[in-house]
């Protein structure tokens, strides 16, 4: 064979093979656009748009700027046949009327690729939730389509997700990216961790779900760092299991409960175990067993090294106040601990944290409980609030639940959790009796309130604004 005829015989089995790899290429990427595709058609059903109207903090600190009607929108998704909705906290906050746009899943093929507008729906606000930022809403539907919740515990860094929502008012928007960080904490000891990701998220898209490739709920889209105010990468999911925790809880008693065993963890440091004698430089240790907790009840003591909390290895004081902080109260969790050179595994009850400041937040609202001159919202202390509350050291009082963020005298002023029992030597009955003392006083008259915070009496005094 001439060397021109195997020369051309080499490239054309060249082309051959180059075409055929080609063509294996393009299928592939066929194939994962069709997967794409089904997993979107699968999901968007169970996707909400939410539209809010109410009453919220404008910023200000007069009475006239501190309350006025705002209007809301973002987005949702169906976890329940029977119509219950995940959301953002902050997309229903404060609302006096909540409606929810509910995609249309009509099969349009061979029509028009625009489809109609879903149907408008009001839903009631079953509860909110301020410390997870997440809200349960439900409509009057049956068997609607709905979103499994995942076990964010198994999502790994690097994994595909995809986010979906209305940003900007985009209704049935979806972008895709990977899970940049699976347990994101955003507060120094702050309980409440966020999957990170970059798939794109903007305004509009909070409450929406994060959702993985099999078309289960990662997490639910919260919020962006930005400097612009767009998205830039960095977007923030609750984690499913957070998620799942908060929805069964309000829909199995009306309200969310944060759950402890009695303990003040901390992060074991090489310095600390050296200078304790501690068999390992990591981990978590005791610091501190409560009077009469759980913790003491069942047998641990101050000095036990925690291995593991429910068969999971614990490698600091965070991740133990993480993987407590979703546990139902009235749980029993296996606490494995070292003390000595013994190990064993001790079952610990779970009891509502008797400290937890934002335990009366979901029983406000701000047309009801604002008190606008301390840009604070206020319960009265009735049996039932009081049943919450460490043993009192007077009778009586008004109870504050929840403040705006830019409220007044925010480093020495009124927290939530305080029991109002005075104002300016007069005893505090009520709420309505303190909405009137407060309306006999002008603007920059001094306060001074006796409260009760965490069992300690204290007065707090500054000038109204």
């Amino acid at each position: 064979m001439r060397l021109s005829a195997i020369a051309t015989f080499l490239t054309l089995a060249a082309f051959i093979v180059f075409s055929t790899a080609a063509s294996a290429d393009a299928q592939t990427l066929t194939e994962i656009s069709d997967s794409f595709e089904r997993l979107v058609q699968k999901v968007n059903p169970s996707v909400v748009q939410i539209f809010s109207t109410g009453y919220g903090f404008t910023g200000g600190s007069t009475t006239s700027s501190l309350l006025g009607k705002q209007r809301a929108t973002g987005s949702g998704v169906i976890v329940h046949p029977d119509g219950y909705i995940v959301t953002n906290a902050h997309v229903v906050e404060g609302a006096t009327k909540v409606q929810v746009l509910l995609s249309t899943s009509e099969e349009r093929r061979g029509r028009s690729i625009l489809k109609p507008k879903g149907k408008r729906i009001g839903a009631q606000v079953i509860g909110i939730d301020r410390e997870t930022d997440l809200a349960v809403l439900r409509i009057p539907v049956k068997n609607l389509p709905y979103l499994k919740l995942a076990d964010s515990d198994n999502l790994r860094q690097g994994q595909i997700v995809l986010a979906f929502g209305a940003p900007l008012g985009l209704e049935n928007s979806v972008s895709m990216g990977v899970v940049s960080a699976v347990t994101r904490q955003l507060k120094p000891e702050d309980p409440m961790i966020y999957i990170q990701t970059d798939a794109t998220i903007n305004p509009g898209n909070s409450g929406g779900p994060l959702v993985d490739t099999d078309g289960n709920v990662v997490g639910i889209n919260t919020m962006i760092l930005s400097h612009a105010g767009g998205s830039e990468g960095i977007g923030f999911a609750a984690p499913s299991n957070i998620v799942r925790n908060v929805v069964d809880q309000f829909r199995l008693t009306g309200r969310v409960r944060r759950g402890g065993i009695g303990v003040f963890a901390q992060t074991i440091t090489p310095t600390m175990a050296a200078s304790l004698s501690l068999p390992r430089d990591w981990g978590v240790v005791i610091g501190d067993v409560y009077p009469g907790s759980p913790a003491e009840k069942a047998g641990l003591e101050v000095g036990d090294i925690i291995v593991s909390l429910d068969n999971k290895v614990m490698e600091n004081g965070r991740q133990f106040n993480v993987n407590l902080y979703r546990r139902t109260v009235g749980e029993k969790v296996p606490v494995e601990i070292q003390r000595g050179t013994q190990t064993r595994t001790i079952r610990v009850s779970v009891v509502e944290r008797g400290d937890d400041p934002a335990r009366f937040a979901s029983m406000v609202r701000p047309d009801k409980n604002l008190i606008p001159q301390l840009g604070v919202l206020c319960l009265n202390l009735d049996r039932r609030i009081q049943a919450m509350l460490p043993p009192m050291r007077k009778e009586g009082g008004v109870v504050v639940a929840a403040r705006a963020a830019d409220a007044p005298h925010s480093d020495d002023g009124l927290m939530p959790g305080d029991v109002i029992h005075e104002l300016n030597g007069k005893t505090v009955k009520n709420l309505q009796g303190l909405k009137s003392e407060l309306g006999k006083l002008g603007a920059a008259e001094p306060v001074t309130f006796q409260v009760e915070r965490n069992g300690r009496l204290r007065f707090i005094a500054f000038q109204l604004d």
